[in-house]
């Protein structure tokens, strides 16, 4: 640590991203400058009969199907907020193969303010849009 900090949970939390920060250097250094921006592109849409033979009613046939399984996970993500871009890019991409439409997507996002709030809805709206128009970024 080395600025003093009038607030002791700021430098706390200073001092334990940097000690994060030297640890991933000595552990892979090539994992220092990693960033998951872009790492949904990296992950190909799963079909929707391996969609719903792993997320639906496969294991449990009285449970939900694989497209209200994603339409939840959507709208889980979408109240953790700007965190969770790629994961609700793949989420949205998975959606519509397992039979979501968009206006249950939108729906799924829209429901979210509630919880996580306009701001996040605002984002997840615009992520959701990309993937469907296929101009993830």
């Amino acid at each position: 640590m080395s600025e003093k900090s009038q607030n002791p949970f700021e430098a706390l939390f200073r001092q334990t991203q940097e000690m994060s920060q030297e640890w991933v250097k000595a552990m892979n250094p090539a994992l220092a400058n990693f960033t998951p921006a872009g790492f949904d592109k990296l992950w190909p849409t799963v079909p929707s009969e391996m969609l719903e033979a792993f997320l639906g009613k496969q294991f449990n046939p009285e449970g939900l199907d694989a497209k209200t399984r994603l339409l939840l996970t959507l709208q889980g993500l979408t109240i953790q907020g700007a965190v969770a871009e790629p994961q609700i890019r793949l989420t949205v991409r998975h959606a519509l193969e397992a039979g979501a439409t968009k206006q249950e997507i939108a729906e799924a996002i829209g429901m979210a303010a509630m919880f996580g709030g306009v701001p996040a809805m605002n984002k997840a709206m615009e992520l959701a849009k990309e993937a469907i128009d296929g101009t993830e970024e």
